[in-house]
Order: structure tokens, then sequence, then C-alpha cells
């Protein structure tokens, strides 16, 4: 049951025929486990918070830098130097006291991923490497876990969401990450964050899509980004979809899948 103040709280929500009080209810008994408190992680956050997510977990080992103040507007300058779980926890405490925080200051690795993803019902990746990206989807695999996974670059970003864990309507498997991106880049073939630079603006939209995206899997609402990457170019303001599928050869759900075990082995 909602409280007077929550009924008040989230009354644009309720009066939508497709949320509505059961929506609503959706969204305060959810566990959602946000992988990064940075960029993409901060909108996330914010939005989820806001929108009634019941228990959010964060994952980050990173403390709060001045740089980061230009894109990860759920820190400040007065937690300049304090861990960013912290830093967010308190952000979105001023927001919604309903929302109950579970920190995590810790670096996403293979020796804690699938423990930390398979406490919760949903998982948004705003990592901002593709060594955390491969471990976060895989995980989420087994753990037969949905993923909402974006990344950006200077300018441009890209939104999709996972379940391959389930079947579409043709009875054919989902696609996996692997199968969008089937090879892992070399390290330091793209440049990062910091050498590169990215629009702080950017980030926000791609986080604020990323939580819509959360939203809209929760309550069960509209069409996903199942097997559908969004491309984003913010410089000529271009949207467009392309479709992906299964890749047989991918070491998931392909034809000659792997365990866990053997893709950790692999990554080192």
């Amino acid at each position: 049951m909602f409280s007077p103040a929550e009924l008040e709280r989230y009354a644009r929500h309720i009066v939508l025929k497709e949320v509505g009080g059961p929506g609503q209810q959706k969204l305060k008994a959810a566990r959602v486990l946000v992988i990064g408190a940075g960029g993409l992680g901060a909108p996330v956050l914010q939005y989820l918070a806001a929108a009634g997510v019941g228990t959010l977990g964060i994952v980050d080992d990173d403390t709060v830098s001045l740089s980061n103040l230009q894109r990860q507007v759920i820190h400040d300058t007065e937690h300049l130097g304090e861990p960013k779980v912290s830093s967010a926890a308190e952000a979105i405490a001023r927001l919604n006291p309903n929302v109950t925080v579970e920190p995590h200051p810790v670096r996403l690795a293979g020796h804690n991923a699938m423990q930390l993803v398979q406490r919760y019902d949903l998982v948004i990746d705003g990592s901002d490497n593709f060594a955390t990206r491969y471990l976060v989807s895989d995980a989420c695999f087994f753990a037969r876990k949905p993923l909402v996974t974006a990344a950006v670059g200077r300018f441009d970003t890209t939104i999709t969401l996972l379940k391959p864990h389930e079947t579409g309507a043709d009875g054919t498997p989902n696609p996996t990450y692997r199968c969008l991106f089937p090879k892992r880049p070399a390290e330091g073939h793209l440049p990062t964050c910091a050498e590169a630079g990215v629009l702080g603006a950017l980030t926000g939209l791609a986080g604020t899509l990323q939580a819509l995206e959360a939203i809209k899997e929760i309550t069960g609402i509209g069409t996903g980004l199942t097997g559908r990457l969004l491309m984003i170019d913010t410089l000529a303001m271009r949207f467009e979809t392309i479709n992906y599928r299964r890749s047989p050869a991918n070491p998931l759900n392909g034809d000659n899948p792997k365990t866990w075990a053997e893709l950790l082995e692999e990554a080192h």
C-alpha cells in the first residue's frame, strides 16, 4: 500500500492508464542494480529513485573528483573526495526517502559479479569499459536477469535491452551482447573518456533513456529494445535503430555454449 504522501508523489504515474497503481506497485517492489555511479549511472539513479523504484543497488569503487561534475550530476562540489556510492546515496535520500539504497563500494570482477547480479531483478550497466560490459552481460545471462546497457562516445550513444535467457515470439533465443559485439576490443584500442572527452549532456540523455527502458521493463509497458540497438548522433540529432539477432557462434546461448567458469578463464 502507498501512504498519502506516496500517492501524491507518484500521482503523475498513477494517472497513466498504462502504469496506474499496479505499475507503481511493481516499481516499489523492484530491486535494480546500477553498475557505475558516473555519467550514465547518475541520471539512471536519479530517475529511478524519482520513479519510486524500491531498492537501488550501486556498484562503484571510485571517489568523486572535480572533473566528474561536468556530467555526473548526482554528485556535487561538497562531496569531492567521497566515495561515489555514498555521495549518490545521500542525493537519493534527499530526492526520495522511500527508496532503499544498497551501496557496493567495490569494483565488479569475476569473483563478485554473479553474487551481486543474482540479488536484483534487473541490471543497468553504466560502466565505461568493455571488460566490465562483457562481464556484466555474461553474469546477467547466467543469472537470468534483464540488462539495460549503454555506451557513449564523444557525441554519440548506443542503448539496448538484453534478455538472452528468454526466447522471442518465434521460439528463437534472444540475442546476447556477444551477438552484437562478438570480439572485445583490445585494451587501449579505443580512447578513454579522459583522452577523447565527452559532452556532459549526452550522458544525461543516454542515462535517462536507460532509466526509461528499465521502467518499461519493470512495469511491462511498451516495446523494449530487445534485439534492437538504438543509436543516437547528437551532433546531427539523428536517431536510428538497427535490428540484430542471435548468432549461433556466441558462447552463451549459441550452438556451443560455454560455462561461466570457462568464460572467466578466457577473460584472464
